[in-house]
């Protein structure tokens, strides 16, 4: 699991009868951090500072929730949360703590009514541990697959996680699995897709659609080499989800780099494809971690 990354935690806070919920990814300190938004119905907070050339380079935690654009909220209790515990860019007057948000549209699954908030992203911070639990659990509690042909022929989906490791390099994701697509193996065969039924054509696509992944490492990157990394992760979305990057997804991938190894950025950027397509592949019970 992502947490197979030295220094990274994993907290979640889920509603199981509202069906939705948030988790975060908490970083040690000096964390780079980048990341890469696609497809044309994002709902994000701080991605912008996350581009090479801004002036932040580090990452204090990666919140992602469900509840559309409301979930955005949960990043301001994980902020709070780190606060309280001195971690932040300093700006010479107090530390800002960095954390990078994005959302599913889960407000359909379950008690729409139910969104996480403040306390709910601290509820997660307090929960964190290196014990990673996936699922239809935090951010994938609501989270739905294979919408192509409509909500009433979609499936499940849900939070999965997967590692790779080589010569001590470790690349591994955290995937929020809410795709329009389906799940697909590296044969483009179907693991987990539309159920039977009548095809409504293109009127009756379900226009609340998003895959999340958080993409980790411990190999010592720069800003810009972590971006190519949430680019790379961007492969492994497009591998295992078809179609993937539409109009009607958000698909946002966040890269974090502890930096304790070296190693070489290309090996790293195969690995973050293989760990993301993987990640998105357990949801369906159809890879290993």
């Amino acid at each position: 699991m992502i947490t197979d990354v030295s220094g990274i935690k994993v907290g979640h806070w889920t509603d199981e009868v509202a069906m939705t919920g948030c988790t975060v990814v908490l970083c040690p300190p000096e964390t780079v951090g980048s990341g890469e938004v696609r497809g044309g119905a994002p709902g994000t907070r701080e991605t912008d500072l996350l581009r090479p050339g801004m002036l932040v380079n580090w990452v204090d935690a990666v919140m992602l929730s469900g509840g559309s654009a409301f979930g955005l909220a949960a990043a301001d209790g994980v902020m709070k949360w780190l606060a309280e515990r001195d971690r932040g860019f300093d700006t010479g007057v107090a530390r800002v703590p960095i954390v990078p948000s994005a959302v599913i549209f889960d407000l359909a699954v379950g008690d729409g009514s139910v969104r996480p908030g403040p306390d709910q992203g601290y509820a997660a911070c307090d929960a964190a541990s290196e014990v990673m639990l996936v699922g239809a659990v935090g951010a994938g509690a609501g989270a739905t697959v294979a919408k192509v042909h409509g909500p009433t022929r979609a499936q499940r989906g849900g939070l999965g996680g997967a590692s790779v490791e080589v010569e001590g390099i470790i690349v591994a994701a955290l995937a929020v699995v809410n795709a329009l697509g389906e799940i697909v193996d590296d044969e483009g065969e179907v693991l987990l897709g539309t159920l039977p039924g009548e095809d409504g054509g293109e009127s009756e696509i379900f226009p609340g659609n998003t895959t999340l992944v958080v993409v980790a490492t411990n190999a010592k990157l720069s800003k810009e080499r972590a971006n190519l990394l949430a680019i790379a992760g961007h492969e492994g979305i497009d591998a295992a989800i078809r179609p993937s990057h539409t109009i009607w997804d958000g698909d946002t991938v966040f890269a974090l780099a502890t930096g304790q190894v070296e190693g070489s950025q290309a090996v790293v950027e195969e690995m973050a494809i293989e760990a993301v397509a993987r990640a998105i592949r357990n949801v369906a019970g159809g890879g290993e971690g």
